[in-house]
């Protein structure tokens, strides 16, 4: 059996020990993104399954539709498919099976280094030394400082418990359940979602990418913060209204982002907006990539290569498509 493992950056999947599994298939690496469905659908020629991470691969019903007949298995890292057309797969009897979440803590980190990197200028120092020049900037502390975290879920608490050991006042807000944790874990929620934005130095987003999420943070948001504070965002771009973070740092409320995730990745324009504001750091979507995460996420996923080759798919995000076999 012959298996592509689309957007595979890091050309990962085959130094896991999770591949050796798959002893005997061949498989084949793309390390680069494709767009056009004609070219996406040649890479897959001649392939049964197709190793998705994430939501790397962005998948309409064009995609789907210029995929060789061959394919009969898309297996994903994580559970969330809103960027898969479901339907589209359905309809060509091909079977979408997602697998469960990965550890939270890589993005627990990569946040802090984003806030760490923001707060002390890490990006403009490297480059000073780096050009044979010594410090040119003082940075801000953040013991004393208020840290705002919209959603009180697993990476959310990890976050905010690293905020509480610096010394940060860390205040909370989110959905009904997420902010009754956060009380019982002995953090404040916000007295408002307008205080939650106007008080914090740093607001910290984790929140999932849905229908309900799209857009939720809007302009009128951003317009609240200080002009001296900074906002995070490891979880996924739409979350913001699109074009709404762009404008807000032109107007200089927030005055700083520090951002791991753009509407269109992968992001390779220099002069993307966000890319060449010399107040925003920018990291191209690390927040999971770890090792560690990989062997965890590719073990799952070739699980669920092993259970379709058996006859009995398993994690099936379209369900629908078992009753057309």
């Amino acid at each position: 059996m012959k298996i592509a493992v689309m957007d595979d950056y890091q050309d990962a999947f085959r130094k896991t020990k999770a591949a050796a599994k798959l002893q005997g298939h061949e498989i084949i690496s793309y390390t680069s993104s494709e767009k056009d469905p004609a070219k996406f659908g040649a890479r897959a020629a001649g392939c049964e399954v197709i190793v998705l991470t994430q939501q790397r691969s962005f998948l309409p019903r064009p995609m789907i539709e210029a995929l060789p007949a061959s394919v009969k298995l898309l297996a994903q890292t994580g559970r969330n498919v809103p960027h898969i057309d479901t339907a589209a797969c359905t309809e060509r009897g091909i079977i979408v099976s997602a697998s469960g979440g990965g550890n939270s803590s890589p993005t627990v980190e990569l946040t802090w280094a984003l806030i760490l990197a923001s707060v002390r200028n890490l990006g403009t120092e490297i480059n000073n030394m780096q050009a044979g020049r010594w410090q040119s900037t003082a940075g801000t502390g953040l013991r004393g400082k208020t840290l705002g975290v919209y959603a009180y879920g697993k990476i959310g608490s990890g976050v905010a418990q690293v905020g509480k050991a610096f010394g940060m006042k860390v205040i909370c807000w989110g959905r009904d359940g997420s902010t009754a944790k956060a009380r019982a874990d002995g953090f404040e929620v916000a007295a408002s979602r307008e205080a939650f934005f106007a008080e914090s130095d740093i607001v910290t987003i984790h929140l999932p990418l849905n229908k309900e999420t799209r857009g939720l943070i809007t302009a009128a948001d951003l317009a609240l913060m200080k002009p001296t504070a900074r906002i995070v965002n490891s979880s996924r771009a739409p979350i913001i209204a699109e074009g709404a973070l762009v404008e807000a740092l032109k107007k200089g409320r927030p005055g700083f982002a520090a951002i791991d995730v753009y509407e269109i990745e992968p992001t390779l324009n220099r002069e993307h907006p966000l890319v060449s504001m010399p107040n925003v750091v920018c990291t191209p979507h690390l927040g999971y990539v770890t090792w560690e995460t990989y062997e965890l996420y590719y073990d799952a996923v070739v699980g669920n290569i092993l259970a379709y080759l058996a006859g009995a798919p398993a994690n099936v995000a379209n369900r629908e498509v078992l009753q057309k076999k």
